[in-house]
């Protein structure tokens, strides 16, 4: 009797535990998308701001001083140049740290955007799919679904060695589907999984604190798959609106 009450105290204790491990999770991604947030705001509304008074600035100059030699004009103008690419490499950083279509077009436009940002940027194509994903989805579900997939076209884009790459996203009454595939070289799940990146690891809990699941298939020369499956529980009374 004695063994069967330290067995229930036990495991009290252990779940007790882990929902605080779960909460302090939940609390540490709360804290974290917050920041995102507010860099994301500071980078579009100030330095992309500044940058863009940088360039106009740069180009006044030629025109109100047309006269000026050849060298300095040429120099303002690949510093007007130069002005221009950083303030769209601010904006595209901006809109990577808190994506805005995700919150006003839903995220199979935010998914399409940032699939088709980051192949510019990284010189890569990727083919990007959807299917049935109709409903509009809780925005924390569609949040980490954009969390995973910037990991995992990070990752590819690092590690695979190719420049082609696939994502597809389909919807099921009962759960919402992400797929991100390359054919590169892989890698050693066990050895990214103990190395210092928290990439994957941050990965795996967004998805377990909405309780989905993560799988990752990956060999060397043999390509990475990374699927993820989250449930979606929507309210009887959206339901019933909807209809």
């Amino acid at each position: 009797m004695v063994s069967m009450i330290g067995m229930v105290v036990d495991i009290t204790e252990r779940k007790l535990a882990e929902e605080a491990l779960s909460s302090i999770s939940q609390k540490l991604i709360e804290a974290q998308e917050q920041e995102r947030a507010r860099i994301a705001r500071e980078l579009h509304d100030d330095i992309g701001q500044r940058l863009a008074l940088l360039a106009m600035g740069c180009d006044q100059i030629e025109q109100i001083a047309p006269s000026l030699p050849a060298e300095v004009l040429n120099r303002i103008r690949e510093l007007q140049k130069q002005s221009k690419a950083l303030s769209a490499d601010v904006q595209t950083m901006s809109r990577a740290l808190h994506p805005p279509k995700l919150e006003y077009l839903g995220l199979v436009a935010a998914m399409s955007s940032i699939c088709n940002e980051f192949g510019d940027h990284q010189r890569v194509e990727i083919d990007f799919r959807s299917h049935d994903v109709s409903a509009p989805l809780p925005p924390e579900i569609s949040l980490c679904l954009i969390r995973v997939l910037q990991e995992a076209l990070q990752n590819a884009a690092k590690h695979s060695g190719v420049r082609h790459m696939e994502v597809e996203l389909r919807g099921t009454p009962d759960e919402i589907q992400l797929s991100v595939r390359d054919l590169g070289k892989g890698f050693d799940l066990n050895a990214a999984m103990q190395g210092r990146g928290l990439g994957l690891t941050s990965m795996h809990e967004r998805v377990r604190l909405l309780n989905g699941t993560v799988l990752i298939q990956s060999k060397p020369m043999g390509g990475t798959t990374v699927e993820v499956r989250v449930p979606v529980r929507f309210r009887a009374d959206s339901q019933c609106a909807a209809g």
